[in-house]
């Protein structure tokens, strides 16, 4: 008696979960009563918003341009201005802004004005705009839309290319480019005997040669500072 007392007690007894934030009682040792996390959406691409380049250039603030040829018809970039005379501390962060951008021509004016920017400039003009940069290239790396992320890189890689100075002023500022990077370092693909055409253009390629290259022009501390916020990272210096 005191077993099928027992049994009928537990089978009245109500377990309390916690759904949406609010308490609710379901019955014992049902499916009701196994809690089920919800999934935390890390790899899914953020909402588009809109950027201080799209809003620059729709007031006629920046001066780029489209141009389209005759002949080849493609579209091609025009500037009103020479980049070599354009105040770097001002433009360079509106453009690497613009790299969160992912509709035309918003993205191929950024894009492209990153690039001649960085081509055209100093050493001296664009190691003082560094610490303007940083934050432009966090937002757009958060966005997680691979695309945007990859072009993003080839930015950074690029920006390393300018000068021996770049790579080590970059350095304090790995914690807040690094973990982004630490999500799609993994992102590769297993195409077996088949032929990549997308070489070199891959998310998880682009990131381990970007750490790469961090790394070649960081100084002593790159390393260190990569292996603490990517520890899948392996060293190309060091393992040689």
């Amino acid at each position: 008696m005191a077993w099928m007392d027992c049994c009928c007690h537990g089978e009245a007894r109500r377990r309390t979960t916690c759904c949406g934030g609010m308490l609710r009682h379901v019955p014992a040792f049902t499916v009701q009563a196994v809690h089920r996390p919800r999934r935390i959406p890390i790899f899914c691409i953020r909402g588009p918003e809109g950027s201080r380049f799209r809003r620059f250039l729709l007031r006629g603030d920046i001066p780029i341009g489209r141009e389209w040829g005759e002949r080849s018809r493609k579209h091609h970039v025009r500037w009103h201005i020479p980049p070599e005379q354009l105040d770097y501390q001002r433009f360079l962060p509106l453009f690497f802004d613009g790299l969160c951008e992912d509709t035309f021509p918003y993205r191929e004016l950024a894009r492209h004005g990153v690039a001649d920017l960085l081509q055209t400039g100093t050493e001296r003009q664009i190691l003082r705009t560094v610490p303007m940069l940083i934050l432009p290239m966090r937002e757009a790396l958060n966005r997680r839309n691979p695309d945007i992320i990859i072009a993003t890189l080839r930015a950074l890689q690029q920006l390393l290319r300018v000068g021996p100075s770049i790579g080590p002023a970059l350095v304090p500022y790995y914690r807040q480019l690094l973990p982004i990077l630490n999500l799609y370092i993994r992102c590769y693909v297993n195409i077996g005997d088949a032929i990549d055409f997308r070489g070199g253009r891959r998310l998880g390629e682009v990131i381990n040669a970007t750490l790469e290259l961090l790394e070649q022009c960081g100084g002593a501390d790159a390393y260190l500072n990569i292996k603490y916020m990517v520890p899948t990272y392996e060293s190309c210096v060091y393992n040689c």
